[in-house]
């Protein structure tokens, strides 16, 4: 299977050079994170929020991400400048790295200010995330490499998280706030620069010969009733409460770890996910997916118990290293249900609709998760979110996954090969 992939790559130049700007897109999307450290610092110290107020925060920030069908849709219907794709890539990653540097000039914050910008850069990323998924799935599926784009995306996402969690640490003890906003900007510039030359996309009408088709699969896409059952169960995974921000009032509050060393391990985790990515790519195709997304909750259960362990440094390493790799194993399983309910000719519709599900059960779950941990303390806090996660078994015989491998396999079969991108 590697040989293939590395056969095609050599055999397509069009390959390589998606692969490069969904590396660096996907690279700066991770670099988004860098001030998350640093602001939830601000405003647990200097604004006073509980964790539920910074989940509630961070959920405001994200609602870019949850509403993605919609730049789908926009870029499916309405070419700018001709274009569909990278005219679009190229002004919203301008508008990412605006108001990241914005944000990098204001001098006294508050958390209206923190809020708008902060959302602005993020809606940005979305959008060029929405773009670059599009892409991907349009070129990927007739080249036979949509699982090595997917491991290149999400290698470079996490490997940007190595940096975050190093540089985040050090920044929230030793830099103002600008400084990490400066930073992070000049990562969606990049994108700009790299866009301009690797994506090629020839000029299109607004309403070009695939319209009609596309529009008809995104109506039947919506009308479909095993799709919304998928959604329902991602969601539902995802919903399932969170003790991610919890988990830094834990560190700080109750194990008082310095800022450094959180940042430490939130790069060891990363790290880890990317070998849980590379594990993934290698093997998933060899066993069937029912058993690889029961594999997945019985990961999600185990790995949430775990943190019954955490309560030391060296526990933190360890448990960090471990379920960093697993739970990217998990992640990456409930990716591969969305990319194989996606309807054929509206796929980069239903990908970005499916992954604003997953965004969206994620930030609730953060918000249950803070309010859980003020209420009910973490202890009781791990042992509901892993009680939510084993729900998930009971709703997999709902999926139909043996005939969603079926359609997936057909879909990539009559997919004919697309125009150089």
């Amino acid at each position: 299977m590697k040989l293939a992939v590395l056969k095609a790559f050599r055999e397509h130049p069009e390959a390589r050079r998606l692969a490069l700007i969904f590396a660096v897109v996907y690279f700066a999307q991770g670099m988004w994170s860098l001030p998350v450290q640093p602001i939830t610092f601000t405003l647990k110290e200097r604004f006073g929020f509980s964790a539920a107020q910074t989940a509630v925060f961070f959920s405001l920030t994200v609602i870019p991400w949850l509403i993605k069908p919609v730049y789908g849709l926009i870029s499916d219907c309405v070419p700018l400048f001709g274009r569909r794709r990278k005219s679009y890539l190229l002004v919203t990653s301008a508008l990412a790295a605006t108001a990241g540097f914005g944000l990098s000039l204001v001098g006294t914050y508050t958390t209206g200010k923190l809020a708008l910008l902060f959302t602005l850069m993020g809606l940005g990323l979305a959008f060029t995330d929405v773009m670059v998924d599009a892409l991907m799935v349009e070129h990927g599926r007739p080249l036979g490499l949509t699982g090595a784009f997917q491991s290149v995306q999400w290698s470079s996402i996490y490997a940007a998280s190595i940096l975050v969690g190093i540089a985040g640490g050090y920044l929230t003890e030793h830099a103002p706030l600008q400084v990490a906003f400066a930073l992070a900007a000049v990562f969606p510039l990049l994108s700009f620069t790299v866009a301009l030359w690797a994506v090629q996309e020839p000029l299109v009408g607004t309403r070009g010969p695939q319209f009609p088709q596309t529009w008809l699969a995104i109506q039947s896409g919506f009308g479909s009733r095993h799709l919304w059952i998928i959604a329902g169960f991602i969601f539902f995974w995802t919903f399932t409460p969170s003790i991610g921000t919890a988990l830094f009032y834990y560190q700080t509050d109750v194990l008082k770890f310095s800022q450094q060393f959180i940042g430490t391990l939130s790069s060891i985790g990363s790290a880890s996910a990317i070998a849980g990515a590379l594990v993934y790519g290698a093997f998933s195709k060899n066993f069937p997916f029912r058993l690889i997304l029961n594999s997945a909750i019985g990961i999600g259960v185990v790995s949430t118990l775990g943190y019954l362990g955490y309560v030391g440094p060296y526990s933190a390493i360890v448990l960090g290293a471990a379920f960093g790799a697993v739970g990217m194993v998990a992640t990456l399983a409930f990716l591969d249900l969305a990319a194989k309910a996606c309807p054929k000719q509206a796929e980069g519709t239903f990908f970005a609709l499916l992954m604003s599900v997953y965004n969206g059960g994620a930030q609730l779950s953060q918000i249950v998760g803070g309010w859980l941990y003020d209420q009910v303390g973490y202890t009781n806090l791990v042992l509901i979110s892993a009680a939510s996660v084993a729900l998930c078994w009971f709703l997999v015989p709902l999926l139909k996954l043996e005939e969603l491998e079926t359609q997936a396999r057909q879909a990539v079969l009559t997919t004919p090969p697309s125009a150089s991108s």
